[in-house]
């Protein structure tokens, strides 16, 4: 009785009705996510995502948009199909506390792609990446908010073109990816995503 009533209250409170996670299961049910991301999250490309140390809440979001159709990732297709929540949490939870490498940015794009984390662009009404991402580009689990720090600079700079097109828009209501990265020019781009690949 007390399950269906526990069940009742977080259906009504739009919960998850699933325990915490449990890392040494994520890592067992993460065996099909190896030969992209890696066995500790640090995939050996830049064109798929380092998830090494990302934030549960924003991995096991994406996770879910991902199956539900919200984001689209074609090359994921059918792999997350059978996973319940869950499973999908347990996995966020295992990929979150693994270390992420990073690496170091292009001397040349130091200085702008700083600015632009740091500081936004005034003149385009482009805000500071750290009031979302922290400075050190931890992000902000409670909100959501992805760890960015040690990231790919090939994905870093897809994500950020695709939420400029549109193509991505999983970012909420408020568009709050879409409206900053609009008015990001390639350049700054290219220079925040090197800034980030270096930030530890």
């Amino acid at each position: 009785m007390f399950r269906v009533v526990l069940g009742i209250v977080l259906s009504a409170l739009c919960l998850p009705a699933f325990g915490e996670g449990n890392a040494a299961r994520g890592k067992e049910l993460a065996t099909t996510c190896v030969a992209c991301h890696a066995e500790d999250g640090n995939s050996p490309a830049g064109s798929f995502p380092s998830i090494a140390g990302q934030q549960p809440k924003y991995l096991l979001k994406q996770l879910q948009d991902i199956k539900s159709g919200a984001r689209s990732a074609p090359l994921m297709t059918g792999q997350l199909d059978n996973m319940g929540d869950q499973d999908l949490l347990d996995i966020a939870t295992y990929y979150s506390e693994q270390t992420i490498k990073g690496g170091s940015a292009k001397a040349e794009l130091a200085e702008l792609g700083e600015t632009v984390y740091l500081a936004g662009i005034k003149r385009k009404g482009v805000a500071a990446c750290t009031a979302c991402h922290q400075p050190d580009g931890a992000g902000i689990d409670a909100a959501k908010f992805p760890a960015l720090s040690g990231q790919w600079p090939e994905y870093t700079v897809s994500q950020l073109k695709a939420f400029r097109s549109g193509e991505r828009s999983n970012d909420g209501d408020g568009k709050m990816m879409r409206t900053v990265a609009m008015d990001l020019s390639d350049a700054e781009i290219e220079a925040v995503a090197s800034y980030l690949y270096g930030l530890k």
